[in-house]
């Protein structure tokens, strides 16, 4: 294996962390409106606030996923990086104010103890779930029916080259990203609470798991038929007989195993996304342009082994530091 298919693994398996882990985190967000529906006002805002708090000690920390795979991206690739950090500038701009609306929201919105304030936090959270979700779906199902890239290596930007983006396949993948992010935090919600908002995160998970398994298996297999390998079935038969299996535990109240099915079933979607896309990174939908490959867009030789022996030693750090936030607060939460 040389050095660019290593560096294309370990950029993929960033970005798999950072959706299994942040998944949960914009499932939660999106999902804030529906708890404690039926109820009164003081109900309803124990329900939110205990939702809250099952996220509360672990967003921030699983955007460090995020970051790193950027930084990543930007070492390893920097003809990766230049092409797509301004080409689709107008998707990371939005995706970045939403984030950053999300974590003042988060962070704030216990500060001031009145309803109205705890109302406009958790739009700012639904705002900061929402739209990232959707448009990583949008960016990710690009990066795989290629884009317009020309032969100086750009790609239009601004406005236009946001609406060139949200094809029918870019719309659905990012319906795809919304659907199984909300069965992921449903499944969240069902291991990490106690009392009536489990009892709520059960009645949403039946409610959503049809539409949920109809999308994602439908961007999966458009995604295969029109753009997959042989060997990229096997991602597919993972993520749909997960979201099945995550379905059957959740009614039956196996909220442990039906979460592990969630994580995989993104795990299986996010491998099937860069299974699909290897060795291209962004190829192009010109006929006389230039599509980008993992050696076309490389850093040299030298860079990628000394990233890859800090890689080695670093990457361990983080996962026990991250590994003992989850066991530190791994207590369920009561509403």
């Amino acid at each position: 294996m040389d050095l660019q298919t290593l560096w294309f693994i370990l950029i993929a398996v960033l970005f798999l962390g950072y959706f299994v882990l942040e998944g949960f985190d914009f499932g939660v967000g999106m999902l804030l409106p529906f708890l404690g529906r039926g109820k009164d006002r003081e109900e309803r805002a124990r329900r939110r606030d205990a939702a809250v708090q099952t996220i509360g000690p672990v967003w921030d920390g699983n955007e460090v996923w995020l970051i790193t795979a950027g930084g990543a991206l930007f070492a390893a690739f920097p003809e990766w990086y230049a092409t797509m950090f301004s080409g689709f500038y107008l998707p990371l701009l939005l995706i970045l104010l939403a984030l950053i609306v999300r974590g003042v929201a988060l962070e704030w919105r216990t500060k001031v103890d009145t309803p109205r304030w705890r109302i406009y936090s958790d739009i700012g959270i639904g705002i900061g779930s929402w739209v990232p979700a959707l448009l990583w779906g949008v960016a990710f199902a690009n990066l795989v029916r290629g884009v317009p890239v020309d032969a100086a290596r750009q790609i239009p930007s601004g406005l236009d080259g946001l609406v060139q983006l949200l094809t029918p396949f870019g719309l659905l993948g990012g319906l795809a990203f919304l659907a199984i992010f909300a069965l992921h935090a449903v499944t969240f919600l069902g291991l990490k609470t106690a009392g009536p908002l489990r009892d709520d995160a059960h009645r949403l998970g039946r409610i959503i798991a049809a539409p949920v398994i109809l999308i994602v298996g439908g961007f999966a297999l458009w995604l295969q038929l029109a753009h997959g390998r042989p060997l990229t079935w096997i991602a597919v038969t993972v993520v749909l007989a997960c979201l099945l299996a995550a379905v059957i535990l959740l009614v039956r109240g196996r909220d442990g195993l039906a979460f592990s099915a969630t994580f995989v079933a993104i795990l299986g979607l996010g491998s099937l996304i860069f299974g699909a896309m290897f060795p291209y990174l962004m190829p192009t939908t010109l006929a006389d342009g230039v599509s980008l490959d993992i050696w076309n867009s490389s850093s040299s030789d030298y860079t990628l082994t000394i990233m890859s022996w800090a890689a080695l030693f670093l990457v361990p750090v983080v996962l026990v530091a991250q590994g003992w936030t989850y066991w530190s607060f791994r207590q369920r939460v009561r509403a």
